[in-house]
């Protein structure tokens, strides 16, 4: 069960073995950079500690405390209770006496900005619209929410008036990193106060998590508990490699396996925050791709599976302007190999959108390099936003327009026929109803939903009765309601 949770060299500043010893060590092979990593062979050797990393990390990292209360009369929330009781069987009694809903959360962030931007987890402050910053040394200060990215499980906050001396933690490089480094995990586990602990890098790209759309995550044994979210993995050199963001555990409690989002992604991410953007804008291909089975593989000369294949291709869209084909092998972004389409869509999305970027590909037995042009997806018609407010199985459901920026902020296929829903309110009649964030409702009773005035007009209609067609994945699914 995957549970999201709400270091100069270290040589240099530590115990310097002797000459003796430092001569005896056998050298491992070098690494990215170049430098060769040795593996200690004396007791002297192993006799090392971490608090000067620790000393120059730890002032970089706060306490997230985020909080939300929703006042509601009680006429409204009789009327809640009613419709809810008539299609739903919802039980009679509720929230409190006034129908009030309070939500408080408790995670992590790192100071990345000497102005006051904190870095954390999307989840930790999901929903909630006040936020207060606690740094190591327990002083507190409200802070301003200033973009939140749920596909990359992010958020950017900043100290509203931030004091002198803050210490921002400087970026490191994640693709640097190599299986079996050092790192360390710093945090807020479970409330106790700001806890550091120890591991090494198990892996790296890891995808398959299911924590947010951009799956390419560093996998390590230091300890992550609830509490550590939006927390900071640091290598060391005192630098942030990730934002720790979840663990596998079926209790709840740290097992050694932990992940955090790569400080590539952190900074596009910060960079869109610093720009005065409230979302992050990504570009936009137009093409749509799968992985490689075995036998994909096979057929197509491989010694393994690798890359990418696009499927299909969307007209005037930059993967069919820069030439790419149905069943072309995308295998590298810019020199970057990308073996699953998680890890295609972490590259591509840290691209930008502006200037181009360069796919290595294979196409029937030849390899070849297309030249694609970044931009954002377009939208070709007005999202007209609807915030279904009418009694029917849709209340509490935001639906909008589609279009190729709909559909890549959504995750959903493009063309399609429909309007999608961008967002469903908690306990809604539409979340009681199964309505789901990027589904696209097709027909209501029979007749079909092309735009948002169209639900707008068949919500405003007393019906007894409800079928709903919504398409989710490619698949049509019908529900019925009656009331």
């Amino acid at each position: 069960m995957l549970t999201r949770l709400a270091l100069p060299a270290l040589a240099a500043a530590l115990v310097a073995a002797p000459a003796a010893a430092q001569m005896a060590r056998t050298e491992a092979p070098p690494a990215k950079d170049g430098t060769a990593k040795a593996v200690p062979l004396s007791k002297t050797d192993v006799q090392l500690s971490f608090a000067p990393v620790v000393k120059r990390a730890a002032p970089s990292v706060v306490n997230v405390y985020a909080s939300h209360v929703e006042k509601r009369s009680n006429a409204r929330a009789s009327a809640m209770d009613e419709f809810m009781r008539r299609f739903f069987g919802e039980p009679e009694g509720g929230r409190g006496p006034r129908g009030d809903r309070a939500q408080r959360s408790l995670g992590s962030g790192v100071l990345v900005d000497g102005s006051g931007l904190v870095i954390t987890n999307a989840h930790v402050i999901d929903n909630m619209n006040e936020v207060r910053i606690a740094l190591s040394d327990r002083r507190e200060f409200e802070a301003a929410i200033l973009l939140r990215d749920p596909r990359t499980d992010l958020a950017v906050v900043k100290i509203k008036t931030p004091p002198a001396g803050l210490t921002p933690m400087p970026f490191g490089d994640a693709d640097a990193l190599e299986v079996g480094d050092f790192v360390m995990a710093i945090g807020n586990p479970f409330g106790v106060g700001q806890t550091v602990t120890q591991g090494i890098v198990s892996a790296l790209a890891r995808t398959q998590v299911g924590s947010a759309d951009y799956q390419y995550f560093i996998q390590t044994d230091a300890a992550i508990n609830p509490g550590n979210s939006g927390g900071a993995l640091v290598d060391l050199r005192g630098q942030l490699v990730g934002i720790n963001t979840a663990i596998y555990s079926q209790s709840g409690g740290s097992h050694g396996i932990g992940f955090a989002i790569p400080v590539s992604m952190v900074k596009a991410v910060v960079d869109a925050a610093r720009d005065g953007l409230t979302v992050v804008r990504r570009p936009w291909l137009g093409a749509r791709i799968q992985s490689v089975s075995p036998d994909i593989a096979d057929s197509m000369g491989l010694d393994h599976p690798t890359g990418v294949l696009v499927a299909s291709l969307q007209a005037k869209s930059p993967a069919e302007e820069a030439g790419l084909k149905r069943g072309d092998l995308i295998l590298t972004v810019d020199g970057q190999t990308v073996d699953d389409p998680e890890a295609f869509g972490y590259r591509f999305a840290l691209k930008g959108i502006q200037g181009q970027t360069r796919f290595g590909i294979l196409r029937g037995t030849g390899r070849q390099t297309v030249t694609v042009k970044l931009g954002p997806a377009p939208e070709t018609r007005p999202r007209d936003v609807l915030k279904v407010r009418t009694r029917s199985p849709f209340l509490g459901a935001t639906v909008v327009n589609t279009s190729p920026a709909v559909a890549e902020d959504l995750q959903v296929d493009f063309p399609v026929e429909g309007v999608a829903v961008q967002a469903v309110d908690d306990n809604s009649f539409a979340a009681r109803a199964g309505l789901q964030k990027g589904d696209v409702v097709v027909s209501v009773n029979g007749m079909p939903v092309a735009t948002t005035k169209d639900l707008d007009r068949i919500t405003r209609s007393s019906f007894n009765a409800w079928e709903i067609a919504i398409n989710r994945g490619g698949e049509v699914l019908t529900s019925y309601f009656s009331g």
